[in-house]
């Protein structure tokens, strides 16, 4: 029997918590509550699960210092932030402190659902040397990128943008994330170099780039690279 996998939900909104939970056991997930950030910590430093999903705005502690705990304390599994802000800063601030990606209050229950196993699946599955993608086969070990054998030429940041992307799907990456991973912390670039590397990348794997089925943008933070289930 395969083992099922731990959510932890830490959300002081009894009624949200109640619903969560019922929706997350009947999806066959066990399932652990906490309703302040405190209690929420304790239980991640006892026993981490395989996935967290974090309110932001929690009693005792709150969402964005238990993210910053955790990721300090070497933990690795994948963090959802739910938010009843939209706000820019807000959302950017949690993905910086280490959360994979988030929802915004309200927010439908099979979207969440779906998010929360691709998160699941993308922890524990590794990253392949070789990659389809809309036909074209990325091979991490020769840096080439091909469709039907013939090869699409790729830059050295290109590369490195595309690589990023699917060592990390599913999740969403500000672009200060993409800046210091593709660029390097050292080198000052704009957001709107990550926008122009993207729009080039995208001209070479997306077979509809004005309707990206990859690389989607997420407004006022970054991107997310979506592979198929």
């Amino acid at each position: 029997m395969t083992a099922r996998s731990r959510i932890l939900i830490v959300e002081d909104d009894t009624t949200l918590l109640r619903g969560l939970s019922d929706n997350f056991r009947a999806a066959e997930y066990d399932v652990e509550t906490a309703a302040d950030g405190e209690a929420g910590l304790a239980q991640v430093l006892a026993q981490p699960p395989d996935l967290l999903l974090l309110d932001i705005m929690l009693p005792l502690l709150n969402g964005y210092d238990l993210c910053q705990r955790v990721r300090q304390a070497d933990l690795d599994f994948p963090i959802l932030m739910l938010t009843a802000k939209g706000q820019e800063e807000e959302i950017v601030r949690g993905l910086e402190l280490g959360a994979d990606d988030y929802m915004t209050k309200p927010f439908g229950i099979r979207e969440l659902l779906a998010r929360a196993k691709r998160l699941l699946r993308r922890r524990l599955s590794e990253v392949p040397d070789r990659i389809e993608i809309g036909g074209a086969v990325l091979d991490r070990t020769s840096h080439t990128l091909s469709r039907d054998g013939d090869p699409i030429p790729l830059t050295t940041k290109e590369y490195r943008l595309l690589d990023f992307f699917v060592s990390h799907p599913h999740r969403a990456l500000t672009r200060n994330d993409i800046m210091n991973q593709v660029w390097g912390r050292s080198i000052i670039v704009s957001g709107r170099s990550v926008d122009r590397c993207v729009a080039t990348l995208r001209s070479k794997i997306e077979l509809q780039p004005s309707r990206p089925q990859f690389i989607h943008t997420i407004r006022d933070v970054g991107y997310r690279f979506e592979l198929a289930d």
